[in-house]
This record gives structure tokens, sequence and C-alpha cells, in this order.
């Protein structure tokens, strides 16, 4: 529930990090901040950390998101009647952030409006270890990495299908928490299956990066999170299915979704491990 806004000193991308290297893969759930209601935003986030969360993905709602797709938009869209303004967010983000790294999905005109200095040092001081900025250009990207680095907030690029090798440099350069590998050339959407295009940006990123790579855009089955979790994805991120979930059932049937999804990978690589074993004997 809201309360008084704690204090962290971040570690920014060592945290961010960590939650990629514990064994396993790592499961970051995607949630509107403001959705269904503010209120009831806290109780998808606990949820979502009850079921396993390693990140929590917090969506600063906009008005123009043009990343997202129809539910995802519909969320933003309603978040923002119900009044999801950025110090709201930072709120939001403060009652997580003690329990696992949260990372902001925000879109640049909202750092631009709040002023930059003043925005990343209220994102560190609450908790925020780091960022996605969906419209934020990577040729202009490295000041502000530099800027997000002085106050231990890690930046988070995109890479899509369509990204050619040069600018997989330059997001290599940039990135200091995770490269967001998007399944598709276009919009958030669940999706039954992983796109063909998924597994090959997969490979591409891994060749040009050191950090964690992460697969989102269309994951809404288990099934899809275990087949990205094969082709090599350090983490899954997933969240039109779970706000499509929260719209439909509750903030804890989302959640209930979600363990779900972590009891699958957490199997399937039970199951990677002892196959290994019997090989190495053999």
């Amino acid at each position: 529930m809201p309360g008084r806004r704690k204090k962290f000193r971040v570690k920014g991308s060592e945290r961010l990090q960590a939650a990629f290297t514990r064994g396993r893969v790592a499961l970051v759930p995607y949630l509107t901040a403001g959705y269904p209601t503010l209120e009831g935003a806290y109780a998808v986030g606990e949820a979502y950390i009850e079921a396993g969360a390693d990140v929590v993905e917090i969506g600063v709602p906009f008005s123009d998101p043009l990343a997202d797709g129809p539910t995802i938009q519909d969320t933003t869209t309603r978040a923002l009647e119900n009044g999801a303004d950025l110090e709201y967010c930072l709120e939001l983000a403060s009652s997580f952030a003690d329990r696992a790294p949260v990372v902001f999905l925000v879109y640049y005109n909202n750092i631009f409006a709040r002023g930059i200095e003043r925005f990343l040092d209220e994102a560190a001081g609450v908790g925020v270890t780091g960022l996605v900025i969906p419209d934020l250009p990577i040729d202009e990207a490295l000041d502000f990495r530099e800027m997000a680095a002085d106050r231990g907030v890690a930046i988070c690029p995109l890479a899509a299908p369509t990204t050619d090798d040069e600018r997989l440099d330059k997001i290599a350069e940039v990135a200091s928490g995770f490269v967001y590998c998007v399944s598709v050339a276009g919009v958030t959407g669940a999706r039954e299956t992983l796109p063909a295009g998924a597994m090959e940006i997969l490979r591409r990123v891994r060749e040009k990066v050191s950090v964690p790579v992460a697969l989102g855009f269309g994951i809404s089955t288990p099934g899809a999170a275990v087949e990205a979790a094969g082709a090599g994805a350090d983490g899954v991120i997933i969240g039109s299915k779970l706000m499509q979930l929260v719209t439909e059932e509750s903030p804890e049937g989302a959640g209930a979704w979600l363990r779900e999804v972590r009891e699958a990978l957490d199997s399937e690589a039970r199951d990677r491990d002892a196959r290994a074993r019997v090989g190495s004997k053999n």
C-alpha cells in the first residue's frame, strides 16, 4: 500500500545485473503504474514479487506510448485518468525497491519535462536501478548514460530484429543494465508463439554485448518463456499478457499465472541440469 517514500542508496547496474545471475532465467514482469487503480497497482506489484519476480518493470504513463500495443495503451489511458503522475510512480517504485530491482519504462518526454538531473536524482533516491527509454535515440544516449551512471542508474536499451550491426555496436556501448531484445518489429502485445526473428536477435545481441540479454514483446505462455530461455535469453519480460489478466481477472490472477511461468522456467532448468549430468557420466 502507499506510504512514506523510502530512501535507497542504489548500486545501479551491479544490483540489476545480479538479478540475472542467480543461476536461473530472470523473470521481469511489467505493470502500468496507476492501473487498475492507484492503490491497485501496489497489489499488482506485490503479486509479482510473491510469484517470484526477479525484477519489476514499471511503466510510467505517457499520453503517446509509441512502443505499446492496444492492451498497454488502454491501461496507460486509464492510469492517466486515475491521476498516475510521476510523483506517484516514484512512490510506487519505492514500495518494491527493497525487495526487487525496479526498472522504469519511461518515455523521454517525461524525463525532459521533469528535468534530466532532477528526474535521475529522484529515481535513484527511491531505488530505481534501471531505465528503458523507447524514444531515446541510441546516438544521443551516451551523455545520458553517463549522467545516469553518476547516480547509480543503469540504461537498458532496446534492440529489434531490424537493428543492424552498426547500431548494435552503439547499443553495446550504451547498455549498462541489460539489453531489452524486442521479439518483433512492432508494438507490444500477447502472441501465441515466439516469432522466428526472436531467436535471431537474441543470437546477434549476445555476440555484441557483455551485459545480460532479456527478451520481451509477445511472451504470453509459460512455453514461450521456456522457449526464450532455451534460445539463450538471460531473462524474459512479460507485459501485455499480465495486464490482460489484471483487467480480466485480478492482480492475484496475474500473480498466479506468473508463478506458473516461474515454475516452468525452473523445471526446465532442473531438467536441463539433469540431462547435462547424465551426459557427463556417459
